[in-house]
């Protein structure tokens, strides 16, 4: 009986979802928003309803692409709510931010 609970709790084989968010901890991450802010930041965590913290969050009102350059305003450590995420873009192949 005890393997049985223990099996449930540790799978031995994650979700391909599950995967790929792990594969992205650590990362830096733009997120756009409904209202039209972008953010980005070091993606920390999500959960079920699909919120994301991304830590060392800076938001941009405008998106930072356009030639009209504005400064971000840092907003440290962000919680953005699931349901306002319009889309997400993880930067693979640089590393994150160190922190000193």
């Amino acid at each position: 009986m005890a393997d049985v609970a223990i099996e449930q709790l540790h799978p031995a084989a994650e979700s391909e979802g599950r995967q790929k968010l792990r594969g992205w901890l650590n990362k830096r991450m733009k997120i756009r928003m409904t209202d039209g802010r972008t953010l980005i930041g070091t993606f920390l965590c999500t959960d079920k309803d699909r919120n994301v913290i991304l830590g060392s969050c800076e938001e941009y009102v405008n998106p930072p692409e356009k030639e009209c350059k504005e400064d971000p305003r840092v907003l440290g450590l962000a919680m953005v709510p699931g349901p306002h995420i319009v889309s997400i873009e993880v930067d693979m192949y640089s590393p994150s931010q160190a922190v000193l």
